[in-house]
């Protein structure tokens, strides 16, 4: 990508940080949502040069940023768009926190896969799709384990961030969702991905011989 795009990636970013942050509704669970898309701000913009990423993954990180502000704002539970999407499919509760955990099962499966192709560390195949789901498996399970601190040590003042909404099996259709998110990347995008990592890899051997 192209140092004006991601220029424009961070500037929406960074745009929608700094209104969700404004006036959220809780504080605390704002700074916990939020935090990985601030994490990720850091990482990237120090590894810009050193480790560029494909467009791709640069936009789905962007994108999932955007999904954990937009969160963090009004909690996962208030989220406008989530009461939308409740009318519409007439369920229970509020599901954005479900677009979240998806989320956390999509963009993961193609960061394992952009590294672990690039450091030939796997080859493509069934096998290295298998290790891509697990990857993003094992971040949801962290996740539900920071969830799991966060409820022990905050107590009642955890239920915001952790927006079960009454479900006895949150974290386990939490984990659901995310292999449906790893497994969805990798079907839908795969061969995109494939495309521009061969881009980058004959960008890097122009720019080492010319260098």
């Amino acid at each position: 990508m192209s140092g004006r795009g991601l220029l424009v990636l961070a500037a929406v970013v960074l745009a929608a940080l700094a209104a969700s942050g404004i006036s959220p509704y809780d504080r605390v669970t704002w700074w916990m949502e939020v935090l990985p898309a601030m994490v990720a701000l850091v990482v990237l913009f120090t590894t810009r040069h050193s480790y560029p990423l494909t467009t791709l993954l640069y936009i789905l990180i962007a994108v999932h940023c955007l999904v954990l502000i937009y969160g963090g704002a009004y909690t996962y539970a208030r989220v406008p768009l989530g009461f939308w999407m409740q009318d519409l499919f007439g369920t229970e509760r509020n599901p954005y926190d479900k677009i979240g955990h998806f989320m956390q099962g999509f963009v993961p499966a193609m960061i394992a896969r952009e590294i672990l192709l690039r450091g030939g560390y796997v080859r493509a195949g069934k096998m290295a799709a298998f290790l891509f789901v697990c990857v993003a498996l094992a971040v949801s399970a962290v996740y539900e384990l920071i969830e799991w601190w966060a409820a022990l040590s905050m107590g009642q003042g955890a239920d915001e961030f952790l927006g079960t909404q009454g479900d006895e099996w949150d974290t386990q259709s939490d984990m659901f969702l995310a292999l449906l998110g790893a497994g969805a990347a990798l079907v839908l995008l795969s061969g995109l991905h494939d495309r521009q990592l061969r881009g980058l890899s004959t960008a890097r051997l122009r720019s080492a011989s010319t260098g």
